[in-house]
């Protein structure tokens, strides 16, 4: 899984998610993507569909998840949201 994805994508996820999101207790929500961070903003994460995304420092990423098809269905949300809210 090392380098499969592109951590500065991922943080314009992360970006778009909470602009445009609605609040919600931990963080924002968009199109069923949830943002957060840990308290002091160094590690980012984006869940959603059994899926959650850690982003850390120096861009390293891990993804949890228990089935493949839900990686591919969240990534590919991922990717919708980047693409649909293109600057």
């Amino acid at each position: 899984m090392k380098n499969e994805l592109d951590p500065t994508h991922l943080l314009r996820a992360f970006e778009i998610v909470t602009e445009f999101g609605e609040k919600i207790e931990d963080g924002h929500r968009l199109d069923g993507i949830d943002a957060f961070s840990d308290y002091d903003g160094y590690t980012i994460y984006l869940a959603g569909n059994g899926v959650q995304l850690r982003v850390g420092f120096h861009n390293t990423y891990h993804l949890d998840y228990e089935h493949e098809n839900l990686k591919e269905q969240f990534l590919k949300k991922v990717d919708a949201l980047v693409k649909n809210y293109k600057r």
